[in-house]
């Protein structure tokens, strides 16, 4: 194998395995104490796998399987470095780590528990804290009205 064909190689290999940073949401990084546990978590497997990938004898494969690992441990450090835990809320009015079920008016009743944006997923009942529905809902108690969309929300109850 010529020298000429090994450079062409890695240069290709170097370029497949340059991945863009995960976009960090702007604002402040709001977690709950769970959302924080979880970030932890997956900065943990992330730091795993990239020392898995760092054993790997050739080169090329090396940079091929640590390029995600690395990406992913560079995101969860700055998500860790910089979450700020909110304190469960009491009381009776809409706030971070509020669950909230509300119906729409076309009568689906949603319930929702307010979270971090790594933390948000909707399919499994939670959302950021950031999202249009959310912040619709922010500070308001039961019984209170929002609009979304051009929709109205209403709130059944809190918790």
């Amino acid at each position: 194998m010529s020298v000429a064909f090994t450079k062409e190689d890695s240069a290709e290999t170097a370029s497949e395995t340059l991945l863009l940073d995960r976009p960090v949401p702007e604002g402040p990084n709001l977690v709950t104490a769970e959302g924080l546990a979880a970030l932890e978590l997956q900065l943990a497997d992330a730091r795993t796998a990239y020392d898995a990938a760092m054993l790997i004898e050739d080169v090329n494969e090396k940079r091929r399987q640590a390029a995600s690992p690395l990406r992913d441990l560079r995101y969860f450090a700055d998500r860790v470095r910089t979450a700020q835990v909110v304190p469960p809320a009491a009381g009776d009015i809409v706030a971070f780590g509020t669950t909230v079920t509300f119906e729409r008016d076309d009568g689906r009743v949603q319930t929702y528990r307010i979270v971090g944006e790594d933390q948000a997923d909707p399919k499994t009942g939670s959302i950021s804290f950031a999202s249009p529905i959310a912040r619709a809902l922010l500070g308001k108690s039961p019984g209170d009205s929002a609009t979304v969309a051009g929709g109205e929300l209403e709130i059944v109850r809190l918790g």
